[in-house]
């Protein structure tokens, strides 16, 4: 039985749980359709998990840091990397869409489109509001009603305000903040336990959500719309290999050896669509890496709002794609117009079921050349797109985390080096143990 040890890699499960899904898809549809419910379950259960994991390692973080300046500091420079890069992805896809042109030739006439699967998407999209409305949203979305609602509501920048604050806090108390310090990581090696539970579901959820994706949308829609998911495909593997490679090995690692390290992950959100599944263990194994507990539980959370570099990519690429399917022809200056729009469209309506979408929806409405019912030309392939988004989502957050951590001289290099040659499944101590283990900022 030795041969089949294998089996026992997460990794691995989650590739046969996906592989089974896609099968099943295909032959069963309608069965396959009906299997949702597990993936949602399975996504509802990590979500549950990931507000209190994020304000116990973002409190015990600042409650060491304990410096108001410093945690300035990194807040400005993850801003100002998450717009940088945030802009280049924008930019990717417009440059993909202009060179490759995968909507050309397809003549689109929105008027014989049926409409009624998208409606839902235009009215939410609508709801988004100006982009004025979008900013002032998004900054006074930041303040939760009580402590509670925050955590009941799943808001994660919420979250992250009242762990910054509860952490600066104990920071300020002395010993009684050792104490409670020292109580909220006790609390946090349960929470990261129970994630060691949960996340063995991932090849039963990697399953039921790659069998509800075929089952429910079809290989057929695939074939038609083949050339613009090949594109978009392409695109982002070439921002993750190309662009974030470039920015790794800036920081001093390599692209290749960090998606070894968090290939699990890497595939659980390919099989469930969705990058908020991974976001505990995720943290976990950045902090294992070298990253320090604050900046990593400051960039992650704060990346889910303001880095999502794979929604850039396919808004900038799909309302391009539905221009040349329209036979719109955009102005540079239109184009330009829309790229400033995205900035803020991508962050508005984050946090929202089918947020990729509805952003899309919205960024479209300053583009009145395009009518809106054309966006029920790619609403068939919208679920096998999003996989894509989520992934590089990911990927871009993760590395962001990374960055940002050696940039502000809180990432342990020699640690880091070590982690990646040897892998994620090297035996190792427990989650919460290696984070404190491997946070500079208490070692020093």
């Amino acid at each position: 039985m030795g041969q089949f040890r294998f089996l026992k890699v997460l990794y691995v499960q989650v590739l046969i749980g996906i592989a089974l899904g896609i099968t099943v898809g295909a032959i069963w549809p309608d069965n396959g359709a009906a299997l949702k419910p597990l993936a949602d379950i399975f996504i509802a259960l990590i979500k549950m998990i990931i507000a209190p994991v994020i304000f116990c390692t973002v409190v015990a973080g600042i409650a060491h840091m304990s410096d108001l300046k410093k945690l300035g500091k990194v807040g400005g420079k993850t801003l100002l990397y998450f717009e940088l890069i945030s802009t280049i992805a924008l930019l990717v896809g417009w440059v993909v869409a202009e060179v490759f042109k995968p909507g050309v030739g397809m003549h689109l006439d929105p008027a014989v489109l049926d409409t009624k699967d998208v409606a839902k998407f235009i009215q939410q999209g609508e709801q988004v509001g100006s982009v004025g409305e979008q900013l002032v949203h998004i900054f006074t979305g930041m303040v939760p009603k009580t402590f509670v609602s925050a955590f009941t509501d799943g808001n994660l920048l919420q979250v992250l305000l009242i762990a910054i604050l509860t952490g600066f806090a104990l920071g300020r108390l002395g010993d009684f903040g050792v104490r409670g310090t020292h109580a909220v990581e006790a609390v946090a090696k349960v929470f990261f336990s129970m994630i060691n539970i949960i996340v063995r579901l991932a090849p039963v959820g990697a399953f039921a959500a790659m069998a509800f994706t075929v089952g429910q949308h079809g290989l057929d829609a695939l074939v038609n719309l083949g050339k613009l998911i090949l594109v978009f495909y392409g695109t982002s593997l070439f921002f993750v290999i190309v662009v974030l490679g470039i920015v790794c090995r800036l920081a001093g690692f390599s692209i290749f050896k960090f998606l070894g390290y968090i290939r699990e992950e890497i595939l659980i959100v390919l099989g469930t669509s969705s990058s908020e599944s991974v976001l505990p263990q995720l943290m976990e194994k950045l902090t294992r890496l070298g990253a320090s507990k604050s900046v990593v539980g400051l960039v992650i959370p704060t990346g889910y709002s303001f880095n999502l570099d794979g929604t850039n990519i396919y808004m900038t690429l799909a309302i391009l794609f539905l221009a040349q399917a329209t036979n719109v022809d955009l102005s540079v200056v239109e184009v330009i117009t829309l790229l400033l729009i995205a900035m803020v469209t991508s962050k508005g309506a984050s946090g929202v079921t089918g947020a990729g979408f509805i952003t899309l929806a919205a960024t479209l409405l300053y583009v009145p050349e395009i009518p809106p019912a054309a966006l029920a030309a790619i609403f068939g392939i919208d679920r096998f797109m999003s996989e894509c988004r989520a992934l590089t989502n990911l990927c871009g957050n993760a590395v962001a985390a990374m960055v940002v951590a050696r940039w502000d001289g809180e990432l342990d290099m020699e640690v880091m080096h070590r982690e990646l040659d040897r892998g994620p499944n090297a035996p190792k101590d427990s989650p919460i143990e290696s984070i404190e283990d491997t946070s500079p900022a208490e070692t020093d």
